[in-house]
């Protein structure tokens, strides 16, 4: 891992260079994207360049790297490298990339810290950009070998077998491959990207969790259209609600992410708020599908029954386990069966030795943790997604 000598001056420099690193990471995206267009245009998503959501994630990835590897030395922390792998994989990043991002990352710290970046200093931040960009390589091969694919060459093209308006703002696209060639398999909980050509010619591409079980015939993607927020309207998911419609091509990646359901017998409690519920009823499905015999606590959190995507799948999956149990919680309308308000787990039974997964905006599955933690489970036990670029560890 990190030499005695770098570990050292990057313990030393930790501070300023965490200090600094929200302008490093700004700095550094100017600079990548006057050099190479194209990137903003058909690789990185452009709403999160916009809110600066890519920045933060980038910044808190690069802090906790460096920070793990000066107070854990012999060590790697290897669930964030996974996690970033796999989604570097699914927009089929090549390990020749590498080299550029180093080129302007380290103008961007040199030109931000100026005479404190002696050669001492860019050495060490060296060695940890190159233990942590030869990891994520390496990570990355595995995965593409995994799915029998080329470095980078992950994308397929899928005809849209069906559509169903789930809400007023989400919808269920069902895909085959359109060479008529077998779909590849997936674990309960995965993503596929999703690339459309945008009116002005961009070529942007989101992550969506596949929403159906891995034996299915066709496969499924639940697509909520984004209105603003931290950032613009999402292109892409207005592009797919105005104007993909079944017969339509879309190119669509191997399945990648490591949130996925482990085969166990242990309890589970999968807890998601609004699209995050997808994930969860791809595992739902498959829980139902393979018998699962132990208790399976689901929780959602959604802001009214009408906005609640899959609900009808979620709460008949559920009833389909030998020992299954929905709590619904919802901001306004709840029915008498549901509860309103936020989710409060304090009165909901969790079984001694389960494990968790969760999925939705970083507030509720902070929330969700820290009342699961107080009930006794294990952290490394509770297991999230982020959709997007993962700011759990930009704020941790």
């Amino acid at each position: 891992m990190l030499s005695e000598k770098s570990a050292a001056t990057v313990r030393a420099t930790l501070p300023a260079v965490g200090a600094a690193i929200g302008d490093i990471t700004e700095l550094f995206y100017e600079k990548l994207f006057a050099a190479h267009p194209e990137l903003l245009r058909d690789l990185f998503n452009r709403g999160n360049q916009a809110a600066g959501l890519q920045k933060q994630a980038l910044a808190g990835s690069i802090a906790a790297f460096a920070t793990h590897l000066v107070e854990h030395p012999g060590t790697r922390p290897d669930v964030m490298l996974s996690r970033i792998a796999h989604k570097h994989a699914s927009l089929g990043v090549t390990g020749e990339q590498y080299p550029v991002v180093h080129r302007h990352l380290f103008a961007a710290i040199a030109e931000v810290l100026g005479e404190a970046v002696t050669p001492e200093v860019a050495g060490a931040w060296d060695e940890v950009y190159w233990l942590m960009a030869n990891a994520l390589i390496t990570i990355e091969a595995r995965l593409y070998a995994a799915q029998e694919v080329a470095a980078g060459d992950v994308w397929r093209s899928w005809r849209v077998e069906g559509r169903t308006e789930e809400t007023a703002d989400c919808a269920t696209f069902r895909l085959v491959p359109a060479d008529g060639a077998p779909a590849p398999a997936f674990r309960p909980g995965q993503y596929v990207s999703v690339q459309v050509e945008l009116a002005d010619g961009a070529r942007q591409i989101r992550q969506y969790s596949l929403s159906c079980a891995p034996g299915s015939a066709a496969r499924s993607i639940t697509v909520k259209r984004v209105h603003g927020g931290p950032g613009p309207d999402g292109e892409v998911s207005n592009h797919l609600h105005a104007h993909v419609r079944p017969g339509d091509l879309l190119r669509v990646s191997a399945p990648y992410g490591d949130l996925v359901l482990e085969d166990t017998a242990a309890p589970l409690l999968l807890a998601s708020a609004g699209i995050g519920c997808t994930p969860m009823v791809s595992m739902l499905e498959h829980l139902a599908d393979t018998g699962h015999q132990a208790p399976v606590t689901v929780v959602h959190a959604d802001r009214s029954p009408a906005g609640h995507a899959l609900a009808e799948e979620h709460r008949g999956l559920t009833a389909k386990l030998a020992d299954g149990r929905a709590h619904f919680w919802y901001e306004e309308g709840a029915a008498e069966a549901d509860r309103s308000g936020l989710v409060d787990l304090d009165a909901v039974p969790v079984a001694p030795g389960t494990r968790a997964y969760l999925c939705g905006p970083l507030p509720f599955m902070r929330a969700v943790r820290t009342q699961l933690l107080a009930k006794g489970v294990p952290a490394a036990d509770i297991h999230y997604e982020v959709f997007g670029p993962d700011l759990w560890l930009a704020a941790a």
